[in-house]
């Protein structure tokens, strides 16, 4: 009976230990199945997470490519529209030429035929005329009882001794009387002028200097293979030179204001920091278009500093473009204001309408703001923007009378004139080369050397003045008074020079004897 207890208390024991296992078994099974589906959970999660940091870095770089990509197409087609506009400006160009040429043909055809007629009708006429002149001497030299050269002879000699003679001594009565008058008044009205005028100087050159912060730069400028510089020079037109002076490029050209505009761009891109054609470009047009309004801002105040308040401003643009524009060194747009300023002075001195002075004298060379890009002088060039502007007729014939193509018909003209002679002619206004000034200097020696009864001749004051001393024997006081009109007249026509010369011409009658 124990037994049978004791065994029914161990199979109750054995199988509450076995539902105890089976619960505890079934327990860590829920348990371990939670933390595998968590672990799994987490890993799916984390996947994702990977899986979404892979799209957004592989996205960002197919859009850096794209970018790049895009950047070198946009690159290559402002490349290739470069070379399209200046194709299509090369193309413009030459047909402008053919028919320049063109025109100029038929104007070379029509004066030739104009010519042959007029050489035939001169022709017929000598022809004619020779017969008339060989009867009337026939007929003359038997009425006077010499012949015709003989009477030549004599009757020139009598009166060209008397008409010199006499000549002489009434005109030299007479410009004396008047020059005496004439120049003590124009003395005083120029002095004044020129008293009431300061006018500085500028010697203009054909180069420019940028200065580099460092060395290093200088081969951002010249670029891989030398295509930033190449850039440079085909946007500005001015050739870049990169040598060895220390932190420093130098800017040739003979336009100052491509190389005002080269200057200012590369300036600009060294600050910038980004240096590559495309920026190149970029930056060279928004410094030309500032540049445009740099102008107008330098002709309008040009001509508020004169008084001058309704100009177009299309001729204040052109005004401000002669600030970098040079003549002989000198700078045009200071040249400009100063023949307005000496115009106007001497214009109020003598009565004259001093707002005509004054515009004319600013504009008297404004034709020179585009005689690079447009064909003609500058005077016929500065006369067609007077007119299209709208300027009056008085001022359009003081500019065009300055350098004696038309007569003077008002006093204005007479004293814009005027003050572009004194203008150009002051000490140091303009420069010249010297090859140039001893050329002009020998120039005007041979001019007076080549009169007979000349001995020798002396340019003295830079050329402004000529002393020819003459021989006594061959040339008397009469003659020397006429040698000098001659000589001065040559020179005028013959030579380019600023200002005056001085024509002096000194007879010196020497007798020499001994005492035995």
């Amino acid at each position: 009976m124990e037994y049978i207890i004791g065994g029914a208390v161990l199979a109750a024991a054995i199988a509450v230990w076995y539902v105890l296992k089976v619960r505890v078994i079934d327990q860590r099974l829920k348990q371990a199945r939670e933390s595998a589906a968590e672990v799994q959970h987490k890993a799916g999660e984390e996947a994702e997470k990977i899986k979404k940091e892979k799209l957004v870095e592989a996205k960002d770089q197919i859009f850096a490519w794209r970018t790049e990509a895009e950047q070198q197409i946009q690159e290559r087609r402002r490349d290739f529209g470069v070379l399209e506009r200046r194709l299509a400006q090369k193309e413009d160009n030459l047909q402008r030429a053919e028919q320049a040429m063109a025109r100029k043909e038929r104007e070379c055809e029509s004066r030739l035929e104009a010519v042959k007629k007029r050489e035939q009708s001169v022709s017929d006429n000598e022809v004619k005329l020779d017969h008339l002149i060989v009867e009337s001497t026939r007929r003359l030299e038997v009425l006077a009882g010499m012949s015709s050269d003989e009477a030549k002879r004599q009757l020139i000699k009598t009166v060209e001794n008397d008409a010199l003679r006499e000549g002489a001594i009434l005109a030299k009565r007479i410009e004396e009387d008047a020059n005496e008058k004439a120049q003590r008044e124009a003395r005083k009205i120029i002095t004044q002028a020129i008293q009431r005028c300061a006018a500085e100087h500028v010697v203009e050159s054909t180069v420019s200097v940028v200065d580099l912060p460092s060395e290093d730069m200088k081969g951002r400028i010249i670029g891989r293979e030398g295509r930033n510089i190449r850039a440079l020079e085909q946007a500005t037109g001015v050739d870049l030179i990169v040598d060895d002076t220390p932190e420093a490029v130098i800017l040739s050209g003979f336009d100052p204001l491509r190389r005002e505009i080269a200057k200012l761009s590369i300036e600009r891109l060294i600050k910038d920091g980004r240096i590559h054609p495309a920026r190149i470009e970029e930056v060279v047009v928004k410094v030309q278009e500032e540049m445009e309004s740099k102008l107008l801002e330098d002709g309008e105040q040009i001509a508020f500093e004169l008084g001058i308040h309704d100009m177009h401003k299309e001729l204040l643009r052109h005004l401000g473009r002669l600030k970098y524009r040079t003549s002989y060194g000198q700078n045009v747009l200071y040249h400009c204001r100063e023949v307005a300023y000496l115009a106007g002075i001497m214009g109020r001195e003598v009565g004259a309408n001093v707002n005509i002075c004054k515009r004319a004298g600013l504009i008297h060379d404004i034709g020179k703001a585009v005689d690079r890009d447009l064909e003609g002088t500058h005077l016929q060039l500065g006369v067609e923007l007077a007119r299209k502007y709208g300027e009056n007729d008085e001022v359009i014939h003081a500019m065009e009378a300055h350098h004696f193509d038309v007569d003077f018909r008002t006093l204005e003209a007479v004293l814009v004139q005027a003050g572009d002679a004194i203008s150009a002619a002051r000490p140091g206004a303009r420069r010249e080369v010297l090859e140039n000034y001893v050329k002009r200097l020998e120039k005007l020696e041979a001019i007076a050397g080549s009169f007979n009864g000349v001995a020798k001749a002396f340019a003295l004051q830079a050329g402004r003045e000529i002393r020819i001393i003459v021989e006594s024997g061959r040339v008397s006081d009469e003659q020397a008074y006429w040698l000098a009109k001659d000589i001065a007249k040559k020179i005028e026509s013959d030579l380019q020079y600023p200002g005056q010369i001085r024509v002096t011409v000194i007879r010196e009658m020497r007798v020499v004897d001994y005492a035995k």
